[in-house]
């Protein structure tokens, strides 16, 4: 009884046509790489380079991207504390709710603290206007989260008598989701603390 078998030439051509699928797919793909590294070093010496304070190189448009973080961080800052402190019997409940967006639990606890002392029933028992005159922050960028010390100064007109005042304040900036319109920088103020306060003469 004789054993049928398949067509020896048949399976050598599907065999060969296998293994010739396989290294033409390995060549293309070494031939790939190989360009997409030489492409990717051919850019990187192209790009222009920074010196970091300590003599490193690091790229510029690392450097761009820390430039345009500070830019945004700083606004952020101003934000929270023209929204906190810019307040009046009309506006207050308004603009802290806006200024809660910007920060974590450190903000809401610092305003829980200040409704429980009065300072806003007083705002409103006397229609005193507290403006913001200026806000000036400083950043540390070396390593997230990142801090920040702050000096607002603003004055309390109490009708017949203006006082302004310099109040320090310290925490970190942290980066989140960007939320718009409540937090559109997607920065959030942590560890918040007023540091100190003091009664400046007018003018200073």
């Amino acid at each position: 009884m004789k054993t049928s078998y398949k067509n020896i030439y048949a399976v050598l051509k599907i065999n060969r046509f296998i293994v010739l699928a396989v290294v033409v797919c390995a060549l293309g793909s070494s031939a790939f790489s190989g360009w997409v590294v030489y492409d990717i070093h051919k850019k990187a010496l192209n790009s222009s380079f920074a010196i970091n304070t300590d003599g490193t190189v690091i790229p510029l448009k690392w450097v761009v991207q820390k430039e345009n973080f500070k830019v945004e961080a700083l606004a952020h800052l101003e934000l929270f504390h023209s929204y906190f402190y810019n307040i009046d019997a009309s506006n207050y409940e308004k603009n802290l709710e806006k200024a809660l967006w910007l920060g974590n639990s450190s903000v809401d606890n610092l305003y829980r603290q200040k409704k429980a002392d009065g300072v806003y029933n007083r705002l409103l028992q006397y229609s005193l206007v507290q403006k913001v005159l200026s806000i000036e922050s400083q950043l540390d960028l070396q390593v997230e989260p990142y801090q920040f010390q702050t000096k607002t100064i603003f004055e309390i007109n109490r009708g017949t008598v203006v006082d302004s005042y310099e109040l320090v304040s310290t925490g970190n900036i942290i980066v989140v989701d960007r939320n718009y319109p409540k937090n559109t920088h997607g920065l959030l103020i942590t560890n918040y603390f007023e540091n100190t306060l003091k009664k400046v003469h007018n003018g200073q």
